[in-house]
């Protein structure tokens, strides 16, 4: 085990090394010297070892990489761009769902597969990465706006992709009718109900909050209110049976998650805001009483008292913020150090074929959802304008991750495509994982200038 944590440590730091210097993504750097590593050491270096504990580990890790991405988000943010966001991730994905039924014998037709397999196949990698996504961004001057674009489509995308491929595909797999009624009535409940629960739990997390001045504390609150609303989601009819409701059913982990951790941060920073505002009253007054012929010190102490634990407040809250990125630095880190122990390479070659046409497909997929987007916006008042360049960034952060695999280890094992299905979706993670993140960076950084300039027509930093 030591040499495990040796090793993420040694990872991380040369990931970032290589980002910092030589501009290579960390996604790329992270799963490149995971696979290397994992060449050198073998079992020695070993984190989980099979496909089921990964997904446990990704499972594991996955609330404190949504509560990290989501402190990035701004309620302001999602009810400017709530319109275009519900496109992205919720019109699109289905869409995309539909083409695949429509090519899907094309693409597969000598394996013969089903409507359900199908929908759960495509389901698995239009999942995407929200990470690796924000990653990249962080290092350049990007739009406001198109940031918000590119990383909520990837959080509220991944919530999409698993509600289609657990109440859909496994759903009609394992031999459900499916119905118009059933999608609509289903996807109404999940989403309605997964965002109240997160909303509550949120709510209670920010009392929790009130009862500490400690910053470690206030951090644990946070993860606590994060974690709890996945956990209770995930298992909501646990909850149903308490109360004599007898159900199977439960929400989405994900999108409870996300609405826990954004209802937090919304009220921590309308608290920064107002501590913002009492610290320029306090200056303001403290001006004035030092400038006064008889000045009073207990009045200048008073005000000056006051500033400091405004002050100390508010750097406490943005300091629980910089801890929640650092744990989800870690926590992606040990992700793609698990996802390489993944990696078959004899397995990937023989399903090679397969794999590519997956890879354009979604590729292609996906760059007509995000033209059709960019069509809609530029018809309308009520969505910021899409151009050329926003669509090849909107098209290229695509990149697929970990939720894919969780998802692949739900498919029942005596389904007789599963290794076929286990190749694709790894395959096109590595694929999209170094393909995407170069053309991304190609794109942002040929128009890094364009970029900045949008960037200080919206007024600066958000």
């Amino acid at each position: 085990m030591i040499v495990t944590v040796l090793s993420i440590c040694a990872i991380l730091y040369l990931a970032l090394q290589l980002e910092d210097k030589l501009k290579i993504p960390s996604p790329v750097g992270l799963i490149g010297l995971s696979f290397g590593f994992h060449i050198i050491f073998g079992d020695l270096f070993l984190l989980t070892g099979d496909p089921e504990h990964f997904a446990l580990l990704v499972i594991l890790l996955l609330p404190i990489l949504l509560i990290g991405d989501s402190l990035e988000l701004k309620v302001a943010d999602l009810k400017e761009h709530g319109l275009s966001l519900f496109y992205l991730a919720v019109v699109a994905v289905a869409l995309s769902v539909v083409v695949a039924l429509l090519i899907g014998d094309a693409l597969f037709g000598q394996y013969h597969l089903s409507t359900a397999a199908i929908i759960v196949l495509f389901a698995m990698v239009l999942a995407t990465d929200p990470v690796s996504v924000v990653s990249i961004f962080s290092k350049f001057q990007l739009p406001h706006r198109l940031k918000i674009l590119c990383e909520g489509e990837s959080l509220f995308n991944d919530a999409t992709a698993l509600i289609v491929f657990v109440f859909v595909g496994l759903y009609a797999l394992e031999g459900g009718e499916i119905t118009v009624a059933y999608v609509a009535e289903t996807s109404l409940v999940v989403v309605l109900g997964s965002a109240l629960l997160g909303v509550v739990v949120g709510y209670i997390g920010l009392a929790a909050m009130k009862t500490t001045d400690n910053r470690i504390a206030e951090l644990l609150v946070l993860v606590l209110t994060g974690y709890g609303a996945f956990e209770l989601s995930e298992h909501f009819y646990t909850l149903l049976n308490l109360f004599g409701g007898h159900s199977h059913m439960h929400l989405s982990g994900i999108l409870s998650c996300i609405f826990a951790t954004v209802t937090v941060h919304h009220v921590m920073t309308r608290a920064i805001a107002y501590d913002d505002m009492r610290i320029e009253k306090e200056e303001a007054d403290l001006k004035r009483e030092s400038a006064a012929e008889k000045t009073s010190r207990s009045l200048i102490q008073q005000a000056i008292d006051k500033i400091k634990a405004t002050v100390e407040e508010r750097d406490r809250h943005m300091r629980t913020k910089e801890d929640v990125q650092l744990l989800s630095i870690v926590a992606n880190t040990m992700l793609f150090v698990a996802m390489a122990e993944m990696i078959d390479l004899d397995l990937l070659w023989h399903y090679k074929t397969e794999i590519m046409a997956m890879f354009l497909a979604t590729t292609v997929i996906r760059a007509v959802m995000m033209a059709k987007f960019a069509l809609i916006t530029n018809q309308t008042d009520k969505m910021v304008n899409v151009n050329f360049r926003w669509w090849g960034v909107l098209t290229f952060a695509g990149i697929k991750g970990g939720l894919s695999i969780v998802m692949l280890m739900m498919i029942p094992a005596s389904f007789e495509h599963l290794e076929m299905f286990k190749a694709i979706v790894i395959g096109v993670i590595m694929l999209s994982t170094f393909i995407y993140s170069f053309i991304l960076l190609a794109l942002i950084g040929r128009n890094r200038q364009v970029f900045a300039r949008e960037l200080e027509e919206e007024g600066g930093h958000h």
